[in-house]
This record gives structure tokens, C-alpha cells and sequence, in this order.
């Protein structure tokens, strides 16, 4: 019987091993590795590549991360990672971190407290160097981020909070734009598909739709609550559809909800923008391959990302905290009646 020869596990490449197939010294690998801060004649920088590459080298994050004082990481905790808008929402958060170098911890609190508070007090416990939180509530309590000395941003935050960074949009005014612009097509009974939030707070989108009814003398029109879901749209267009005073029109306060009120019209043997018409609030990109397209107002996520990492990690790091409102466009695509 062979005994098999046990073979010594592969020893852990270092920089010094990297340095010395290379012909350089370590401090000129770390240039490399880091980007700088001293800047490296291509040449060198080639040979230093070429040893990384053919010895497997791989820093030691942990040992950087200590040696920097930085984990290079930052946290997002969002509401639905399978909700179109919030999934482009965290591809811009992630794309601005990775331009600045830093990596990202993407969590999902489900529409949940509890998982968010959850989410909070482990990017907490990992010392991220930040956290952009999408928060279920208004005002979420930030105390374990403020007790270890990290900073946060709210992101996709329509209100004030104070001593805290947000970014936002203004939900009213998008909101009455597109109101306003099913009013220019004539209609008069304008229903409000609105979804609900865990803190039953009122919600600015619903103030628009109110305003611009207000404004062109208009009665309101029925008003549904449910989830920010297509579910939830799906639920809401069943009973708007079976109301005595069935609306011409529906303004959903997102596009989720907005696509499952389109299965239920088009289950009820109606036409959008035929017998109803419908506009919707996010812009993701479902919205333009519905069909009917959906006319959106459309949030400009990645001007909202770029601002909640740079008030982090960027140019605006460490500056008075402030409160980031962008405006809103109105896409105006078939759903509402447009050709």
C-alpha cells in the first residue's frame, strides 16, 4: 500500500514576494496596489502588475483596512431589493462608491423595522465608514450609527431631518405635475392609488395629487391605500374599478403599483389609455417596457446617489449636514393618453 505523500499547503504571497520577482522595492508595490499617493513610472508599474498577476498575490483587506483606520466600505440598507426603482437605486449607490474605491454592503429590510434596525446595528458592528439608509420611517433612529461614530446619510428622503445628511426629491410638486397633466387631457375624476409606509405617515405625493385638483377646481377623486407593490396596485385597481364613482383616471404613487392596476384594467375587458388613463411615480425601467408604456415621473437616481456618497466618503464629506432636494421629470409615454 502507496502512502500518499501529504504536500505542504502553498504559503500566503506577500508584498515583499511581489517587490522582489518584481526588481522593486515594497513601498514602490504599495504605489501601485493603492494607486499612490506617489505616482509610478508605467514601466515599473507594469513589471509590478505582471509579478501580482503570475505569483496570485492578493492584499490583506484586513490588514489595510487597520493600517488605514478605513474599511473602505460603505452599507446601504434599502426597503425591496426586487423593486425596480430601488434596485436602480443601488446600482448608482454602488457605482459612485467603487468610483471613490470603496466596496458596498447591500442589505434589504423588506419594508420591515425591526430588519432595519437590525441592518443598522450590524454595518454598525463592521465598522462600514458609512451607511446610506433608504429608511421605512420619516425620522428612523440612527443612535447605534451615532454611538460608533459613523456617518449616515437618508437617501430617498423627502423631509428634513436635522443634524442628518438626506437626499431627496420633491414628492408634491412631481406628484401634482403629473395630476396636472392628466387634468390637461380633460379628466375631471382623478383617483389616487397610494401605497402605505410602516409609520402610517402622511405621504407629500398625495398633497400634490390634492393640490392639483385644488388648484383646477376639481373635486377630489377616490382615493385607495395598499402596498407599494404590484400586488398592491393589482388590489387597488380591482376595487377603484368596481367603485360607483369609477375614475377616468388613476395617478399611482409608484410604478409598481401602477403596472398591477394595468392587470386589473385589462382583466376588466378595459383599455388604458382608452376607457381610463394612468400615470405613476419612480421612472424605473418597467415603466417604459409596460404596455402601455407608463408616463412616470422619473427620479434622477443617480444625482441622488452621487450626492448621499459624496456627503459620505466624497468632495462634501464632513461639511454641515443638509438636506439635497432634486426636481422630477415627467416622461411622458402612452398610458395617459399621449400619442
Amino acid at each position: 500500500m502507496t502512502t500518499p505523500i501529504a504536500t505542504a499547503p502553498r504559503s500566503q504571497v506577500t508584498r515583499k514576494d511581489v517587490a522582489r520577482y518584481a526588481g522593486v522595492s515594497t513601498a514602490v508595490v504599495s504605489y501601485v496596489v493603492n494607486g499612490g499617493p506617489k505616482k509610478v513610472a508605467p514601466a515599473t508599474e507594469a513589471k509590478v502588475q505582471d509579478a501580482i498577476r503570475i505569483l496570485g498575490y492578493r492584499p490583506n483587506a484586513a490588514a489595510r483596512a487597520l493600517k488605514l483606520g478605513s474599511s473602505e466600505t460603505l452599507g446601504l440598507v434599502i426597503p425591496d431589493n426586487s423593486n425596480p426603482f430601488f434596485a436602480l437605486l443601488a446600482h448608482a449607490v454602488e457605482d459612485a462608491a467603487a468610483a471613490r474605491g470603496y466596496a458596498l454592503l447591500l442589505t434589504n429590510s423588506d419594508g420591515n423595522l425591526a430588519k432595519e434596525r437590525q441592518h443598522v446595528r450590524n454595518l454598525a458592528a463592521r465598522q462600514v465608514d458609512g451607511v446610506v439608509l433608504a429608511s421605512v420611517l420619516f425620522e428612523p433612529d440612527l443612535a447605534d450609527l451615532e454611538a460608533a461614530e459613523i456617518p449616515s446619510v437618508l437617501l430617498n428622503h423627502s423631509g428634513e431631518a436635522p443634524g442628518f445628511n438626506s437626499v431627496g426629491v420633491d414628492l408634491a410638486a412631481g406628484a401634482r405635475m403629473a395630476v396636472e397633466h392628466l387634468i390637461g387631457h380633460g379628466h375631471q375624476n382623478i383617483a389616487l392609488a397610494m401605497g402605505t409606509n410602516t409609520a402610517n405617515a402622511f405621504d407629500l405625493r398625495e398633497q400634490g395629487w390634492l393640490q392639483a385638483l385644488t388648484d383646477a377646481g376639481l373635486p377630489e377623486g377616490p382615493v385607495v391605500r395598499g402596498e407599494f407593490t404590484r400586488a398592491g396596485g393589482y388590489a387597488a385597481g380591482r376595487r377603484l374599478l368596481a367603485s360607483a364613482n369609477r375614475p377616468t383616471a388613476i395617478f399611482a404613487s409608484s410604478d409598481m403599483q401602477a403596472i398591477g392596476i394595468l392587470r386589473a384594467i385589462h382583466e376588466a375587458g378595459l383599455s388604458v389609455p382608452g376607457d381610463i388613463t394612468l400615470a405613476s411615480f419612480d421612472g424605473s425601467a418597467e415603466a417604459e417596457y409596460s404596455w402601455p408604456a407608463l408616463t412616470t415621473v422619473e427620479q434622477p437616481v443617480r444625482d441622488m446617489a452621487e450626492a448621499a456618497v459624496s456627503a459620505l466618503v466624497g468632495s462634501t464629506r464632513g461639511q454641515q449636514p443638509e438636506h439635497r432636494i432634486f426636481p422630477t421629470t415627467l416622461r411622458i409615454r402612452q398610458s395617459c393618453g399621449c400619442p
